[in-house]
């Protein structure tokens, strides 16, 4: 494999502007993007957003409806460097937890396991309950990385577009993808003691 992939799902979980800075970012990095969004990431994407189908799409290379089992991403044989679920919902989690393939964003995200591709979720609930944090066990025993978008306040952020940026620079960092979009952590300034 030559050129960089990625496959991206918004799902339903508050946190859409993750999924879709990431796509902005994934672009102006080179690599390709193949999209996956559910009918509820849609809707939260337009609510916190503004943004419609069509405006999340353009920001993709490819896109793949949800109900396509038969995409190409559906396959291991699609090669690709793995898949980021932003944000992800604890639908997802549990569906990836239990291997529940129902929709093309539960088999994208089953299929980079089985081929021990990287495989990030941000997943956005808070509290959480036994069965999310279950769910989250599963997942991570079986190579996922569970990735909450908590914020770097020590980056002091002056945007929600520069806390998220945080988030996701991280994220990239995962997948070995340079970048710059947010500042690394330099190390503290000593305190005085009282």
């Amino acid at each position: 494999m030559t050129a960089r992939r990625l496959i991206v799902a918004i799902t339903g979980a508050s946190g859409a502007i993750y999924g879709t800075r990431l796509l902005a970012h994934l672009r102006s990095s080179g690599i390709e993007t193949h999209l996956v969004l559910s009918q509820a990431g849609v809707w939260n994407a337009h609510n916190e957003l503004g943004m419609r189908r069509a405006d999340i799409e353009r920001l993709a290379d490819v896109v793949h409806p949800v109900t396509d089992l038969g995409a190409s991403i559906s396959s291991g044989s699609f090669a690709c460097d793995g898949m980021v679920v932003a944000p992800c919902s604890v639908k997802t989690l549990a569906a990836v937890a239990h291997g529940f393939g129902d929709n093309l964003i539960g088999r994208a995200a089953d299929v980079c396991l089985k081929e021990r591709r990287r495989l990030v979720l941000l997943v956005r609930e808070a509290p959480l309950n036994l069965a999310h944090i279950r769910a989250m066990e599963a997942v991570t025993l079986m190579g996922g990385v569970v990735f909450p978008p908590v914020p770097a306040l020590y980056l002091r952020p002056g945007s929600i577009e520069a806390l998220v940026d945080g988030t996701l620079a991280r994220v990239l960092d995962l997948f070995g993808i340079e970048n710059s979009i947010a500042p690394r952590w330099q190390g503290g300034a000593r305190v005085e003691e009282a």
